[in-house]
């Protein structure tokens, strides 16, 4: 089958490996900001990869592909309440789940500053221009942990897909960019295997965008790999977390 063959051409030996870790149990911990609120359950290298924004109370803070609401509920923490949030996410149904997440897992006092939208993420840097000291872009994907314990969704999967997508990742960070201020920091980050919907992607809009530099990011989650421009964290090495990949750009 196409999915297997193409990772296995990618990651070679340790295909096997990674295969089984992909099709055991992850590794979440729970969110929990209150005693009468919901708590949240959320893979732990998606935690890294939203602690990786560094948003700091004060801050404008766009997570631009919010939904479920994990990484924005991790966002909210770190604004404590004081900046803004705005929690944005295309599909309608998506929305309602994350609007869902927001207010029964966060402090009234937090709510106050968040602002849930519909926007579409290509628009943002056309219409929102250098408005945000953080962007988090949690891109579409391929979800490739998702397709292969999913049948229906691994007898679709083609290496097409994976290139289209990337195109479309490319698109919403070349908008996320724009909307991004000077001296702003933006995470770019995906659950795919391939790099071309990581790295490759990064690499584009470096090119493309000559005022982005990429940051190292310090303090990753044991096992982790370092690639060109981020951070990879595969379950085979990191003990069940993942897969998360994750790059930190800043705007000069």
């Amino acid at each position: 089958m196409e999915f297997f063959d193409y990772f296995s051409g990618l990651y070679g030996e340790r295909w096997p490996r990674l295969l089984d870790a992909l099709k055991g149990e992850g590794r979440a911990m729970e969110l929990r900001f209150g005693e009468n609120l919901e708590p949240y359950y959320l893979d732990e290298a998606s935690y890294f990869a939203a602690s990786v924004l560094d948003a700091r109370p004060g801050m404008d803070v766009l997570d631009m592909c919010a939904a479920p609401g994990g990484k924005s509920l991790v966002i909210a923490s770190m604004l404590q309440g004081q900046g803004s949030l705005q929690s944005n996410d295309r599909s309608p149904d998506r929305r309602l789940r994350l609007t869902h997440v927001l207010e029964n897992s966060l402090p009234a006092a937090w709510l106050d500053i968040i602002k849930v939208t519909g926007y579409d993420g290509m628009k943002f840097g056309l219409h929102r221009k250098e408005s945000y000291d953080r962007i988090l872009l949690d891109a579409p994907c391929s979800s490739d942990r998702h397709v292969l314990n999913s049948p229906a969704h691994l007898e679709v999967w083609s290496v097409k897909r994976v290139k289209r997508l990337s195109v479309e990742q490319g698109a919403l960070l070349a908008s996320a960019v724009d909307a991004l201020r000077p001296g702003g920091v933006l995470v770019y980050g995906t659950c795919a295997l391939s790099p071309l919907e990581n790295d490759k992607v990064v690499e584009k809009i470096l090119k493309k965008r000559p005022s982005m530099r990429p940051v190292p990011i310090d303090d990753i989650p044991p096992g982790a790999d370092r690639t060109e421009f981020g951070v990879h964290v595969l379950p085979d090495t990191s003990e069940g977390r993942g897969p998360i990949y994750c790059a930190k750009l800043t705007k000069f």
